[in-house]
């Protein structure tokens, strides 16, 4: 696949499911301690009931400004930040502590994303937040679907 050309989105689908797919049941030993380095990584002894760690607490603080980049509703106390990954782990374990797969939205918006794919999510949104949906198209993991070419 050449990635200097603008793919279609259902090619970009395409591409995303033959190479993730994988589901939680599926996941190999590998796969599973990859999965588990954003937990030590996000949080205090990779338990989230543990509260978050420094890294990883600094780590949002510096990559993310002061509203949801796909609601645009400022953060506060109860539309806190979250860590969302672009490519779930679930499907894409490796990408589990990959920052490329990174983004910082808030709780409501990633509760509303949940496992769905990218562009599985980018369907959604067009459909249900029409007006968002150009916010989420230039936030797509362009770089990293590079990367599931090799």
């Amino acid at each position: 696949m050449d990635f200097q050309k603008d793919y279609s989105l259902e090619e970009l689908f395409k591409l995303a499911d033959k190479v993730g797919g994988y589901r939680y049941h599926r996941l190999t030993e590998q796969d599973l301690e990859k999965y588990h380095e954003f937990d030590r990584w996000r949080y205090v002894n990779g338990d989230h009931d543990c509260g978050t760690t420094e890294e990883s607490r600094q780590w949002v603080w510096e990559n993310s400004d002061q509203q949801c980049p796909v609601c645009g509703d400022y953060f506060s106390q109860f539309k806190v930040r979250s860590i969302d990954h672009k490519l779930p782990r679930s499907q894409y374990p490796w990408l589990s502590l990959d920052f490329r797969n990174f983004w910082v939205i808030c709780y409501p918006c990633n509760k509303e994303k949940g496992e769905m794919h990218w562009y599985q999510y980018e369907h959604y949104m067009f459909v249900h937040h029409r007006d968002r949906y150009p916010d989420v198209v230039l936030a797509r993991p362009r770089e990293l679907l590079k990367t599931l070419h090799r």
